[in-house]
């Protein structure tokens, strides 16, 4: 049985410290998944995330069904046994996708026809058969299928879009009933930028009674105080004593930013996409390490930091690596970043079971926003 404990809560914020308990281990949250969307975090080996010591990684299921195919992955003993991964995993149910490629897709009442991005054949998947696809591909956490508008978004659009990721949800949680595993469902609410939407989602999916909730369709081209405003429209209606996903949210400040408004969950590509083109995420905000000026900095890319990266190699070395199209680069630079991203969620754990989350994040800003100097802007998207 999967279960999820509140450990300690800020008395001036939302922010929360708790355990979700999994069949592969104990999740403290709050927390950020690094993505491996293909069944691998791109450029790092299990034996990396471990000793980045990360707890969770998420996985995709529509990328899954195309390539190598769940029979695949099932007979290899699901995820777990695929890829060598003996900590929890959480797969995507593809809705991002339907989102994403749109121009791929057609959404109907009874599911979702696509073409493959691979080899243009057409398939159709209903939430069932989505749900039947997750339990194949034996994650710790599966999601409900469902549907994200583009922004903007007028109000009928989103609501014809909310009211059909209802539907589809509903049928999620009687396949998943009929079906026990020891996964996780969570439902996901949608609703654009709509506050009323939300409302309604929401509480309809809390009457479902979903093992877990999460926040989709945001982080996704709409202003942050928007953003800001539906995280507030929503934490309020989902249950305290279930955990919380906000999906696709990659920017540090933001991160902690929901934090403070009652998430408890994260991911994104940000760290290691980003890393791979050489723009880092560092407790001084980003550093683009192929910059000219790291030519002859024999600094770590963060002397606050103790990764493998930060503690073996410079700046200088490493942006040689990304000069000479090493593959070396990309992997330290991922290390790196996804170190930051997982100590400072730690951090921010520690400062909130310690009574102090309010100072931790004034004094991650003041340090985090003053920056390398650096201008470039950071990318999101799948990864």
């Amino acid at each position: 049985m999967i279960d999820f404990r509140i450990i300690a809560e800020d008395q001036e914020t939302g922010a929360r410290a708790g355990e979700l308990v999994t069949p592969h281990g104990v999740i403290e949250t709050p927390v950020f998944m690094p993505v491996g969307t293909q069944a691998t975090v791109k450029t790092l080996a299990p034996s990396d995330l471990i000793e980045l010591d990360a707890r969770i990684i998420l996985s995709n299921a529509y990328h899954l069904f195309l390539r190598p195919g769940a029979d695949v992955v099932r007979e290899a003993g699901g995820l777990h046994g695929f890829m060598g991964w003996d900590r929890a995993i959480l797969t995507d149910s593809g809705g991002f996708q339907i989102f994403s490629l749109g121009h791929m897709n057609r959404v109907k009442e009874d599911g979702l026809e696509f073409k493959s991005h691979l080899d243009g054949l057409t398939f159709f998947m209903t939430p069932e058969d989505n749900m039947k696809l997750q339990r194949d591909l034996g994650a710790d956490i599966i999601m409900a299928f469902d549907e994200c508008v583009a922004y903007p978004a007028t109000h009928e659009q989103a609501k014809v879009s909310t009211e059909l990721t209802l539907r589809w949800a509903e049928r999620c949680r009687r396949a998943w009933s009929a079906d026990p595993r020891e996964q996780l469902l969570f439902g996901i609410v949608q609703g654009a930028t709509y506050a009323d939407l939300r409302d309604s989602c929401a509480r309809a999916l809390v009457e479902m009674d979903f093992p877990g909730y999460a926040i989709g369709g945001l982080a996704v081209g709409e202003p942050k105080p928007v953003m800001r405003e539906m995280i507030d429209a929503t934490i309020s209606l989902l249950p305290r004593e279930r955990p919380r996903y906000f999906m696709g949210q990659g920017f540090p400040e933001d991160i902690v930013g929901s934090v403070a408004q009652g998430v408890d969950m994260f991911d994104c590509v940000m760290p290691t996409r980003n890393a791979r083109k050489g723009s880092l995420f560092t407790s001084r905000g980003r550093l683009v390490v192929k910059n000219a000026k790291y030519a002859r900095d024999d600094r770590p890319i963060d002397p606050d930091c103790d990764c493998y990266a930060c503690r073996n190699f410079s700046r200088r070395y490493i942006r040689h690596l990304f000069r000479s199209d090493e593959a070396l680069g990309p992997r330290l630079a991922s290390i790196h970043s996804l170190a930051f991203y997982l100590n400072t969620m730690r951090e921010m754990r520690a400062a909130i079971i310690d009574g102090r989350f309010v100072a931790w994040r004034r004094e991650f800003h003041e340090k985090y926003d003053a920056g390398w100097g650096e201008t470039e802007t950071a990318e999101t998207g799948d990864a």
